[in-house]
């Protein structure tokens, strides 16, 4: 439910009255006073010490801010060769060559010595731990639907379209998921980074055909856009520092024991707490300097959204995103009713409608709900601002009706298993 109140009180700094939304904390709609807010009631918590929470959030807003103003007005650069991508790109590998050490010196002592010798158990768990930090590079979704081009010919045809549109290549797999989630993606999987388009059933059947242009665009636009979280040399940084303090995580091994193994274990598990702190520490440190350059992305790929579907598809696709929980609801409740894709997109016009009025108000509650240093997206209100800004584009790539009807037919089958689904999970 959306509750906007209005008339709360005088704006300090310009005198404009201003306005909440959501049980959010009021701000102030003209000069956004307040909008920096820290609101606790409305946020999850990350670190857990409410001091903590509060100050990384300013650290976030600040930030975002700075970001937004560096690139406002700039134009597309795909390249990624900022300071935060080569810091990524170094750690990633330096992990990767201690990893390689790792496992070279284990081996070297388990064949350096005649057999047997205590430098074997060493170099085996030396081996083993080298394996289990290795990269991890991806794998295809077992849930997703991969489709042929012989079964979607003009769902394929549209996404080559778009890709030659922006200059980028054609996705490698591509797939529709029905699990629900209000989603789509694009991606790289295993060491040869196969390009994966997946297109989440629900998001996909809601939206309207400039809507779907603007998607496409978005997604693809990944494959150009110097996206740190999609490149090979990139990957290392966001998997193994995690890994490795998973790995260190504190065990209890004694029960029963006696008092020397009781402090030796005591003694393990402080050693190995302390150790899984520190990995997880510099784990969140080089995932949040790595998001900062994944939110350029975003904008990035949002820029080439609307060369593709024009500034209005691409902004209107932003407003849809916002309220992805009532786009889920609505999706739902017309799948249980037995309706398709049609009767999705006009109960949501019927939503969207409605709500317009509101939806200058959303933007910018995005601006202080969606600010984290762990964001993967920058918030939704600041990237509407960054396509509003810049000059207006008309689209280069128009679905029409009749298209996009021989688009959702041929994916009949999909939208008929996603309605069982549906009505089966009550």
């Amino acid at each position: 439910m959306i509750n906007t109140v209005t008339g709360m009180g005088a704006c300090p700094e310009c005198g404009a009255t201003t306005a909440s939304i959501r049980d959010a904390e009021p701000w102030c709609p003209g000069c956004e006073w307040n909008l920096d807010a820290y609101d606790p009631a409305r946020r999850r918590r990350e670190f857990g010490w409410s001091w903590v929470d509060r100050w990384t959030y300013r650290l976030a807003f600040r930030e975002t801010g700075r970001q937004f103003a560096r690139l406002v007005g700039r134009p597309v650069d795909g390249s990624g060769a900022g300071a935060a991508a080569v810091l990524v790109t170094v750690a990633s590998l330096l992990l990767l060559a201690a990893v390689l050490a790792l496992a070279v010196t284990g081996v070297w002592l388990i064949v350096a010595f005649p057999f047997p010798n205590l430098a074997i158990l060493p170099g085996i768990a030396m081996v083993g731990l080298a394996i289990a930090l290795r990269p991890r590079f991806g794998r295809l979704d077992p849930d997703l639907e991969v489709l042929s081009r012989d079964r979607a010919p003009e769902l394929f045809a549209l996404i080559d379209e778009v890709a030659v549109a922006i200059g980028a290549p054609a996705p490698d797999v591509v797939g529709v998921d029905g699990d629900g989630d209000i989603n789509a993606y694009a991606g790289a999987v295993g060491l040869r980074r196969r390009k994966v388009l997946g297109l989440g059933l629900p998001l996909w059947g809601s939206l309207t055909a400039g809507e779907r242009v603007a998607l496409l665009g978005h997604e693809l636009g990944h494959f150009v856009n110097g996206d740190p979280r999609r490149g090979l040399l990139t990957q290392p940084a966001f998997t193994m520092l995690g890994s490795a303090a998973d790995l260190f995580r504190p065990v209890s091994t004694v029960v029963g024991g006696g008092l020397v193994e009781m402090i030796g274990d005591a003694l393990g598990r402080a050693f190995q707490w302390v150790a899984s702190r520190l990995l997880f520490v510099a784990h969140l440190l080089l995932v949040s300097v790595a998001l900062r350059d994944g939110q350029r992305a975003e904008y990035l790929a949002d820029e080439l959204s609307a060369r593709v579907a024009g500034t209005k598809a691409a902004t209107d696709l932003l407003d849809a995103l916002l309220d992805s929980d009532s786009m889920e609801l609505v999706v739902r409740r017309e799948s249980r009713a037995g309706h398709g894709p049609d009767r999705w997109r006009s109960a949501l016009s019927q939503s969207r409608s409605a709500s317009a009025d509101r939806l200058p108000l959303l933007r910018q509650l995005s601006v202080r709900d969606a600010t984290s240093l762990f964001a993967s997206h920058p918030p939704a209100g600041l990237r509407d601002r960054m396509l509003t800004g810049r000059g207006w584009l008309d689209p280069t790539v128009v679905l029409t009706p009749a298209r996009m009807e021989r688009i959702d037919d041929e994916l009949t089958r999909e939208y008929a298993r996603f309605r069982r689904t549906v009505e089966w999970s009550g």
